[in-house]
């Protein structure tokens, strides 16, 4: 990418190029129109001539040769002895003998919590930032799958606040005799993005555990026939009652660290989009009318609408039946 203050661009290099050797025309002649000096025109057409057009590339800035660069075994001793001595910059860099300055770069570079942050006798990360230190994206297709529960309240016949109001009769009514509220139970692969969700009454462990076999069927008719890891929150109705159905789909459980949601992060995603797209899109005047919606709406995220972290593709396009 060219920096900030660059007069050519790769199309702009190109126009030169075409001008000078195309055209014919004198290099310092084109260089005063382009902005640029006429050394810097020779440049140009001095790399066009050995490597062709892409020698008009962008190049990395990055020196060739960094002779002063800290060795990797210094820098791996820096990491241990951070872990194993929980000690900061300074003591390492006279333990090793390294400016302290130096210790930090490593440290930051290896994405190492900062001591305050981190339990004094295990070294265990205790205090998190709010958002995940790595972003990653799984490598195939049911490596990993996220799952979450999101509550939303149900609609009272005739529609709720959005139809009448916040201060309407009608809501104040409605307010005194609660419906109480839906439970959408969802799950999406984290390579695809695929997505199956469910209004379920309640979020009890059978009530989980039997969503996930069924989320497990769906994910088999769209082409991802083995879940390898299913990702949850520390919810206890995703403890005891889904270790059955994991077991016998032959995956693995793991679990995001306590008030941690972001950890779960797709499917925590997932739910907003859900809210914004879905159950809060359009005024719905029964909550029967909400939950026929459900359905369609699953169809279009998951076969036509694009999504934004997969290139703009929906998640069908990342599966296959030999997925």
């Amino acid at each position: 990418m060219s920096h900030a203050n660059a007069r050519l661009t790769a199309h702009g290099r190109q126009l030169l190029i075409d001008r000078i050797i195309r055209d014919g025309r004198p290099v310092s002649h084109v260089a005063k129109e382009m902005g640029v000096s006429r050394q810097c025109a020779h440049l140009w057409v001095g790399r066009y001539r050995e490597l062709g057009s892409a020698g008009l590339q962008d190049r990395p800035s990055r020196p060739h040769h960094c002779p002063r660069q800290t060795p990797a075994n210094i820098e791996a001793a820096v990491v241990q002895l951070r872990r194993t001595a929980r000690r900061g910059q300074q003591w390492i860099g006279d333990e090793l003998g390294v400016p302290a300055r130096t210790v930090s770069a490593i440290l930051r570079r290896h994405r190492m919590p900062y001591l305050r942050n981190c339990d004094p006798l295990t070294g265990a990360l205790i205090r998190s930032s709010k958002t995940t230190a790595v972003r990653y994206e799984r490598q195939r297709p049911g490596e990993l799958i996220h799952m979450d529960v999101k509550k939303i309240g149900r609609i009272p016949a005739g529609g709720g606040w959005k139809a009448h109001g916040r201060n309407s009769d009608t809501t104040s009514a409605q307010k005194k005799a609660p419906v109480g509220f839906d439970y959408v139970h969802s799950v999406v692969d984290d390579h695809s993005r695929l997505a199956y969700s469910e209004i379920l009454p309640d979020e009890k462990g059978v009530t989980c555990a039997a969503f996930l076999a069924r989320a497990a069927d769906y994910f088999t008719a769209h082409g991802i026939g083995q879940i390898e890891r299913i990702m949850t929150d520390n919810a206890w109705a995703y403890r005891k009652s889904l270790r059955e159905v994991v077991a016998a789909l032959g995956a693995r459980q793991v679990f995001i660290r306590p008030h941690c949601p972001w950890q779960n992060g797709k499917v925590e995603r997932y739910n907003r989009t859900l809210q914004t797209e879905w159950a809060y899109r359009q005024l719905f005047t029964t909550n029967d009318a909400r939950h026929d919606a459900l359905a369609p709406w699953l169809d279009h995220y998951n076969n036509q609408r694009r999504h934004s972290a997969i290139g703009g593709h929906p998640p069908i396009s990342r599966l296959s039946p030999t997925s």
